[in-house]
Protein backbone atom coordinates (compact mmCIF):
# COMPACT_ATOMS: atom_id res chain seq x y z
CA UNK A 1 0.00 0.00 0.00
CA UNK A 2 2.72 2.41 0.98
CA UNK A 3 4.31 1.62 -2.61
CA UNK A 4 1.38 1.85 -4.77
CA UNK A 5 1.05 5.10 -2.52
CA UNK A 6 4.25 6.95 -4.44
CA UNK A 7 4.42 4.47 -7.64
CA UNK A 8 0.48 4.70 -9.17
CA UNK A 9 -0.52 8.06 -10.99
CA UNK A 10 -4.18 8.15 -9.67
CA UNK A 11 -4.95 10.64 -11.96
CA UNK A 12 -7.71 7.53 -14.06
CA UNK A 13 -11.35 8.25 -12.23
CA UNK A 14 -14.08 5.49 -11.98
CA UNK A 15 -15.67 5.88 -15.33
CA UNK A 16 -12.57 4.87 -16.98
CA UNK A 17 -12.53 1.57 -15.25
CA UNK A 18 -12.81 -1.16 -18.32
CA UNK A 19 -12.61 -4.54 -18.18
CA UNK A 20 -8.91 -5.45 -18.39
CA UNK A 21 -8.48 -3.68 -14.40
CA UNK A 22 -11.88 -5.71 -13.66
CA UNK A 23 -10.13 -9.09 -15.03
CA UNK A 24 -6.97 -8.03 -13.21
CA UNK A 25 -7.80 -7.20 -10.27
CA UNK A 26 -10.70 -9.80 -9.75
CA UNK A 27 -7.11 -11.97 -10.18
CA UNK A 28 -5.54 -9.93 -7.41
CA UNK A 29 -8.38 -10.03 -5.35
CA UNK A 30 -7.44 -14.18 -5.33
CA UNK A 31 -4.14 -13.61 -3.18
CA UNK A 32 -6.79 -13.19 0.24
CA UNK A 33 -6.93 -16.20 0.15
CA UNK A 34 -3.40 -16.84 1.46
CA UNK A 35 -3.83 -15.90 5.20
CA UNK A 36 -3.53 -12.43 6.87
CA UNK A 37 -3.54 -10.62 3.05
CA UNK A 38 -6.33 -8.47 3.04
CA UNK A 39 -9.02 -8.47 0.33
CA UNK A 40 -9.73 -5.04 0.22
CA UNK A 41 -6.00 -3.80 0.98
CA UNK A 42 -5.08 -6.36 -2.02
CA UNK A 43 -7.31 -5.13 -5.11
CA UNK A 44 -7.25 -1.40 -3.46
CA UNK A 45 -3.09 -1.80 -4.32
CA UNK A 46 -3.95 -3.40 -7.62
CA UNK A 47 -6.64 -0.93 -8.98
CA UNK A 48 -4.00 2.17 -8.26
CA UNK A 49 -1.51 -0.02 -9.48
CA UNK A 50 -3.94 0.23 -12.52
CA UNK A 51 -3.79 4.34 -12.17
CA UNK A 52 -7.43 4.15 -10.70
CA UNK A 53 -7.19 7.42 -8.00
CA UNK A 54 -8.03 5.44 -4.65
CA UNK A 55 -12.45 6.53 -4.54
CA UNK A 56 -12.05 4.72 -7.88
CA UNK A 57 -10.03 1.62 -6.68
CA UNK A 58 -11.86 1.01 -3.57
CA UNK A 59 -15.16 1.57 -4.60
CA UNK A 60 -13.63 -0.92 -7.18
CA UNK A 61 -13.03 -3.37 -4.83
CA UNK A 62 -15.76 -3.08 -2.69
CA UNK A 63 -17.99 -3.94 -5.56
CA UNK A 64 -15.91 -6.79 -6.62
CA UNK A 65 -16.97 -8.43 -3.11
CA UNK A 66 -20.66 -8.20 -3.42
CA UNK A 67 -20.58 -11.84 -5.85
CA UNK A 68 -18.65 -13.60 -3.21
CA UNK A 69 -19.53 -12.19 0.10
CA UNK A 70 -23.64 -12.96 -1.28
CA UNK A 71 -22.78 -16.57 -2.33
CA UNK A 72 -21.18 -17.03 1.06
CA UNK A 73 -24.11 -15.56 3.03
CA UNK A 74 -26.49 -17.72 0.84
CA UNK A 75 -24.34 -21.05 1.18
CA UNK A 76 -23.76 -20.65 5.09
CA UNK A 77 -27.81 -19.82 5.08
CA UNK A 78 -28.94 -23.20 3.51
CA UNK A 79 -26.32 -24.72 5.30
CA UNK A 80 -27.45 -23.72 8.82
CA UNK A 81 -30.84 -23.22 7.80
CA UNK A 82 -32.34 -26.04 10.64
CA UNK A 83 -29.92 -24.46 13.08
CA UNK A 84 -31.26 -21.20 12.57
CA UNK A 85 -34.91 -21.95 12.51
CA UNK A 86 -35.15 -23.78 15.71
CA UNK A 87 -32.02 -21.72 17.54
CA UNK A 88 -32.06 -17.89 16.71
CA UNK A 89 -35.09 -17.55 14.25
CA UNK A 90 -35.67 -16.64 10.54
CA UNK A 91 -36.72 -13.22 11.85
CA UNK A 92 -34.13 -12.53 13.78
CA UNK A 93 -31.27 -13.35 11.25
CA UNK A 94 -33.03 -11.35 8.57
CA UNK A 95 -33.24 -8.53 10.76
CA UNK A 96 -29.58 -8.81 11.83
CA UNK A 97 -28.51 -9.55 7.79
CA UNK A 98 -30.32 -5.93 7.04
CA UNK A 99 -28.57 -4.06 9.91
CA UNK A 100 -25.15 -5.35 8.78
CA UNK A 101 -26.12 -4.49 5.18
CA UNK A 102 -26.93 -1.01 6.62
CA UNK A 103 -24.23 -0.21 8.62
CA UNK A 104 -21.86 -1.90 5.39
CA UNK A 105 -22.59 0.38 3.50
CA UNK A 106 -22.63 3.24 5.92
CA UNK A 107 -18.73 2.66 7.02
CA UNK A 108 -18.30 1.93 2.59
CA UNK A 109 -19.58 5.18 2.15
CA UNK A 110 -17.37 6.73 5.02
CA UNK A 111 -14.54 5.05 3.55
CA UNK A 112 -14.96 6.84 0.19
CA UNK A 113 -15.17 9.88 1.57
CA UNK A 114 -11.98 9.35 3.82
CA UNK A 115 -9.32 8.15 0.99
CA UNK A 116 -11.29 11.21 -1.55
CA UNK A 117 -8.72 13.51 0.42
CA UNK A 118 -6.58 10.88 2.44
CA UNK A 119 -3.21 8.34 1.74
CA UNK A 120 -4.41 5.08 2.33
CA UNK A 121 -1.10 4.31 4.02
CA UNK A 122 -3.30 5.05 7.60
CA UNK A 123 -4.45 1.25 7.01
CA UNK A 124 -1.19 -0.42 7.33
CA UNK A 125 -0.84 1.25 10.64
CA UNK A 126 -4.27 0.03 11.69
CA UNK A 127 -2.91 -3.41 10.33
CA UNK A 128 0.02 -3.88 11.95
CA UNK A 129 -1.32 -2.05 15.16
CA UNK A 130 -4.35 -5.27 15.25
CA UNK A 131 -1.46 -7.76 14.20
CA UNK A 132 0.17 -6.61 17.41
CA UNK A 133 -2.84 -6.12 19.91
CA UNK A 134 -3.66 -10.12 18.06
CA UNK A 135 -0.12 -11.81 18.83
CA UNK A 136 -0.41 -10.09 22.54
CA UNK A 137 -3.68 -11.21 23.02
CA UNK A 138 -2.85 -14.83 21.71
CA UNK A 139 0.51 -14.84 23.90
CA UNK A 140 3.41 -17.61 23.28
CA UNK A 141 0.78 -20.19 23.82
CA UNK A 142 2.46 -23.87 23.60
CA UNK A 143 3.72 -25.73 20.56
CA UNK A 144 1.78 -28.52 20.65
CA UNK A 145 -1.94 -29.08 22.36
CA UNK A 146 -2.48 -30.79 26.03
CA UNK A 147 -4.32 -34.18 24.44
CA UNK A 148 -5.77 -34.09 28.10
CA UNK A 149 -7.29 -30.69 28.17
CA UNK A 150 -8.92 -31.28 24.29
CA UNK A 151 -10.58 -34.62 25.89
CA UNK A 152 -11.46 -33.30 28.77
CA UNK A 153 -12.97 -29.79 26.66
CA UNK A 154 -14.59 -32.79 24.01
CA UNK A 155 -16.69 -34.36 27.10
CA UNK A 156 -17.76 -31.37 28.73
CA UNK A 157 -19.32 -29.80 25.59
CA UNK A 158 -22.75 -28.75 24.89
CA UNK A 159 -22.94 -31.04 22.48
CA UNK A 160 -22.10 -33.76 24.43
CA UNK A 161 -24.13 -33.09 27.17
CA UNK A 162 -27.21 -32.32 24.95
CA UNK A 163 -26.87 -36.09 23.49
CA UNK A 164 -25.76 -37.50 27.23
CA UNK A 165 -29.13 -35.80 28.67
CA UNK A 166 -31.40 -37.10 25.32
CA UNK A 167 -29.87 -40.35 25.79
CA UNK A 168 -30.55 -40.95 29.44
CA UNK A 169 -27.06 -40.50 30.76
CA UNK A 170 -27.14 -37.06 32.16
Amino acid sequence: MWIVERVGKRDRPESSLNLKDAVIIGLVQCVALIPGVSRSGATISAGMLRDLDRVAATWLAFFLAIPALVAAGAYEAIKEASVISTGVGCLPTVLATGVSFVVGYASIAWLLRFVAKHSITVFIWYRVALAAVIAVLLGPGDAEPDVDTIEHSANASPCRLSAAKADGEG
